[in-house]
């Protein structure tokens, strides 16, 4: 959601239009990962380890008893935001305060870990400000040069199908995801990409969904892959061995991202259906 926050804020598009369109993609990510590991795990039953499943209702419900708070929370945030009860800011400090109950709740909220994530949070919140504001910087440095204008003009010089200019994207943040952490790369190119994108006929909310997808595959693309280094602290395995896992999860990237392009509806639909069509 940070991710889509900055796009929004990059593009001046609105935030909940944006949240809205992540949920079928989300879904549809969700079912090809969960294909892809129920096929491996079929085909290799001997590479999975037992698991002592839980029979009954009440003994999943005992499991799922740290899980089901945290979930109702973000229906709760979710909502209050959709319904217009709440700003993005205001459903940021919902969130926050439903955290701390739940911790202290669950009695998991101490002195230390609460200071712990006030500072956590200060880090990321300064260097994401930090991060804005150089891309503001950029932004009107390259308005004043008319840079952006003169490339969408030459892009839209070319003829280029929006299929073509889609795969050329493409590959360029696949080629940035290598180097890029994902807030670098939408704010270091939205100043040049958006002109283009608009130019094109492109719908801003289905690219901020595009370029989030891009940035997910950014996360696991080695070698400066976030989530490749999380597994690697988690499991022990070499850098090498979880690359080659994360394979088929990048394939299933990409499949959501042709799917996407293929029928934007995909993107597009929830947001249109909730809120209407943007004139």
């Amino acid at each position: 959601s940070i991710t889509m926050v900055v796009y929004a804020v990059a593009a001046d598009a609105s935030i909940i239009r944006i949240f809205l369109a992540g949920f079928l993609p989300g879904l549809l990510l969700m079912l090809l990962f969960s294909g892809y590991i129920a096929w491996w795990s079929l085909a290799n039953p001997q590479r999975v380890p037992p698991a002592e499943a839980p029979t009954s209702l009440a003994e999943k419900l005992r499991r799922s008893g740290s899980l089901i708070p945290c979930g109702l929370l973000i229906v709760f945030i979710v909502w209050v935001l959709v319904a217009g009860w709440a700003t993005a800011t205001e459903c940021a400090a919902y969130g926050v305060l439903g955290s701390l109950l739940i911790a202290a709740a669950s009695r998991n909220l101490t002195w230390r870990n609460f200071w712990e994530g006030l500072q956590s949070a200060t880090r990321v919140s300064c260097m994401i400000m930090f991060i804005l504001a150089g891309a503001a910087f950029l932004t009107k440095t390259m308005a004043f040069t008319g840079i952006p204008r003169e490339l969408a003009e030459w892009v839209d010089s070319l003829q280029l199908s929006p299929y073509a200019l889609i795969a050329a994207l493409v590959l360029v943040y696949l080629v940035l995801g290598t180097a890029l952490d994902g807030i670098s790369m939408i704010v270091l190119t939205s100043a040049v990409v958006l002109p283009m994108i608009q130019k094109a006929g492109f719908d801003l909310i289905w690219f901020g969904i595009f370029i989030v997808l891009l940035v997910e595959i950014a996360e696991v693309t080695p070698p400066v892959g976030f989530n490749l280094f999380v597994l690697q602290n988690m499991t022990g395995k070499d850098s090498n061995t979880i690359a080659r896992a994360a394979v088929p999860f990048f394939l299933c990237l990409v499949v959501c991202i042709a799917l996407i392009t293929l029928f934007p509806g995909i993107v597009t639909w929830l947001p249109d259906a909730v809120m209407g069509r943007e004139r």
